[in-house]
Formats: C-alpha cells, structure tokens, sequence
C-alpha cells in the first residue's frame, strides 16, 4: 500500500539504543498527528505508557483491560494482564 491508514509495530524498540528510540517515538508521533492509526504491542510498560492514546491488556488470548493513558499506571495494567 502507499498510503495505509493503520499500521502495526510489534516490539518496534526491542534491542536498540536510548537515541534509535527517541527517533522511533517521534516518528510513531509524526504519522498519529497525520490521522494514522497505530497499533504498537510492548512488553515495555513505560514506553506503552509514554507513547499511548489508549492502551489495551489481554491475557490469554482475552481482552482484560481498557485505559485512557492518562488513567494508566504500570501497576494498573500488569494487574489488569495476568487476570
């Protein structure tokens, strides 16, 4: 595609540099002011945290959380992943 409107990054910090990282969560922040949706899955709760709208948890293959950022803590949402 050369215009799509989502994109998925799973991991897209893993095993690079404080700096490479910088530059992926401005670029991550660049494409969402230009009305793309993101769909970033992490591990790294304060990077989910920091670079998040809304932030989803699911255990097992099941939906067990729902958070606005502002409203997200990493205690909240390890709670809310291991139900």
């Amino acid at each position: 595609m050369t215009e799509p409107k989502i994109l998925l990054l799973d991991e897209p910090t893993r095993g690079i540099d404080v700096g490479a990282k910088a530059e992926i969560y401005q670029l991550i922040n660049n494409l969402a002011k230009q009305g793309m949706a993101i769909i970033v899955v992490s591990s790294e709760l304060p990077e989910v945290i920091g670079i998040s709208d809304r932030i989803v948890t699911f255990c097992e293959g099941e939906l067990t959380g729902e958070f606005l950022q502002k409203d997200a803590t990493q205690e909240k949402l390890l709670e809310s992943a291991t139900k």
